[in-house]
């Protein structure tokens, strides 16, 4: 009984989520009238339409949405269950899943911290924004995220590490390379190297550019944020970068200038979702980034 209510409830859910009754017969590998039937059924136990049907698309009914919510519910409390159970059994320990809008950051990070958790296991994921990382926290995706801009929701915490400085990097031949401060508004004619806006990182350095005054004149856009210091070292352009970069650039022909106006500055901070079960790996996680930062300012 309990397994046919359960198996009503999903075919209800990846209805509702793909508003198309073949998609999610697809989606559940299943047939397209099972999944008409299912839904039928439920709709004459409940004694309400949950959904309205327009052509080929169904749109969910008032009754439909207010039952999708306590359905996502039940769904999310089931999952959490199953995760709280492997973790008192220890299946779950030494896997971290780890999304990231700082990817050139995480080699450094985690060759320490693998070194002092050896038994450990990372699974690091890719994230251009924070809203991508908003929806990997609350789908119950990833245990944590480090990322360049704050994560702001009611259900998740965002605990800041540490404010990097953010330089300018130019080639060495360039007419600035022996200044030691610049005042952004000196580069509003130059080329620069960036990220693609999806980047959290280019939505960081495009307002600093903003607040002094100018739209950043950007020649080449990249996807690789190790690509951008191969492009100044080969005269394209400048660039921006964090000053955790200096000693992988060092043996390229870039010299990091410090920005004085506006402060270039940005905060990195982690990020999980507090109502989420979490494993011990990914506390300790939490423990050794804290004091991984913490010694990198000092």
């Amino acid at each position: 009984m309990y397994k046919r209510q359960l198996l009503q409830l999903k075919y209800f859910q990846e209805v509702a989520r793909l508003e198309h009754m073949t998609k999610a017969a697809e989606s559940l590998n299943v047939s397209q009238p099972s999944i008409s039937n299912t839904i039928s059924r439920l709709e004459k136990e409940l004694g309400v339409p949950l959904f309205v049907r327009q052509g080929r698309q169904i749109r969910l009914t008032p009754y439909g949405q207010a039952f999708l919510k306590r359905v996502n519910r039940s769904f999310f409390e089931l999952d959490e269950g199953v995760a709280e159970l492997k973790e008192m059994t220890g299946l779950e320990r030494g896997y971290i899943s780890i999304s990231t809008t700082l990817a050139s950051i995480m080699p450094y990070l985690l060759k320490d911290y693998l070194i002092s958790y050896p038994k450990n296991k990372i699974i690091q994921k890719q994230a251009f924004s924070t809203e991508d990382i908003k929806k990997q926290l609350i789908n119950n995706e990833i245990d944590l995220c480090i990322s360049w801009l704050p994560i702001i929701d009611e259900d998740i915490e965002w605990l800041p590490l540490k404010m990097e400085q953010i330089y300018i990097s130019v080639p060495a031949d360039h007419r600035l390379a022996r200044r030691k401060k610049i005042d952004l508004m000196e580069l509003t004619n130059e080329k620069f190297i960036s990220l693609t806006p999806e980047y959290a990182f280019r939505k960081v350095t495009d307002d600093f550019c903003y607040r002094a005054g100018f739209e950043p004149d950007i020649s080449i856009q990249v996807t690789d944020a190790s690509a951008l210091h191969l492009f100044v070292h080969q005269g394209y352009g400048i660039t921006f970068t964090p000053a955790f970069l200096f000693s992988p650039t060092q043996h390229l022909n870039c010299v990091h200038i410090l920005i004085n106006n506006p402060g270039c500055r940005c905060t990195i901070g982690l990020a999980w979702h507090r109502n989420h079960n979490m494993s011990q790996s990914a506390k300790e996680f939490i423990e050794f980034t804290t004091r991984f930062f913490q010694e990198s300012e000092e």
